[in-house]
Formats: structure tokens, C-alpha cells, sequence
């Protein structure tokens, strides 16, 4: 069930990012120069989903220990930029998911 967790953390990541974006390039501004304060209401509601998800994944990912107390919160820091979790999935969770390839013993088939 867990086979692909760094990856399906990362797309999380990725995902959460994106709608962060989206709310702070696009639904403020739309908001406060065009007058459509419901592009908030949207946007801010799914990226409240995606954050509480990427919050949710983050724990799995620390009580599955594929990554450490510091990663985790490191990741629950980054998912407070607009960048962060981009930075977060290239820079840390890569090592940490190599890290965690090579310590896993390999099964023959």
C-alpha cells in the first residue's frame, strides 16, 4: 500500500504548491483589482483541502519513517512559502528516498 509514498507525498507537495499559487497570483489579485471576491471562496477552499492533505501526508510519511522529525518539519515549514514544497521535494525528499532505496533490502523476483 505504501510502495510509492515519496511519490505520492511529492505529487501532494506539488499539487498543495500549486493552489497556493493560484490563490496568491490569481484569486487575490481578481479580488481586489476586478471585484470577483468569490475566485477567493473557491481557491482558498480547495487549497485548504490540498494544505490539510499535505499536512495529513507529512505525518504518514514521519510515522512510516521515511522521513525524520527535522524533514517533517521542515516540509510543514516549506508548505508555508509558495515555493516551499517545490524546494522541499527537489532538495530534501530525493535524498531522503534515495536514502531510504539503499537501506531497503532488494527481493529477488
Amino acid at each position: 500500500m505504501f510502495k510509492n509514498a515519496f511519490k505520492m507525498f511529492g505529487v501532494i507537495g506539488n499539487i498543495e504548491a500549486i493552489s497556493y499559487l493560484l490563490l496568491v497570483c490569481i484569486a487575490m489579485p481578481l479580488k481586489y483589482a476586478a471585484g470577483m471576491p468569490q475566485m477567493v471562496s473557491w481557491v482558498g477552499m480547495i487549497h485548504g483541502v490540498l494544505f490539510v492533505a499535505y499536512v495529513i501526508a507529512t505525518v504518514v510519511m514521519l510515522i512510516l519513517r521515511k522521513i525524520t522529525l527535522l524533514q517533517s518539519l521542515a516540509a510543514l515549514i516549506a508548505s508555508l512559502l509558495p515555493f516551499g514544497p517545490f524546494i522541499f521535494d527537489r532538495k530534501v525528499l530525493k535524498k531522503a528516498e534515495a536514502r531510504a532505496s539503499h537501506t531497503s533490502p532488494i527481493k529477488a523476483t
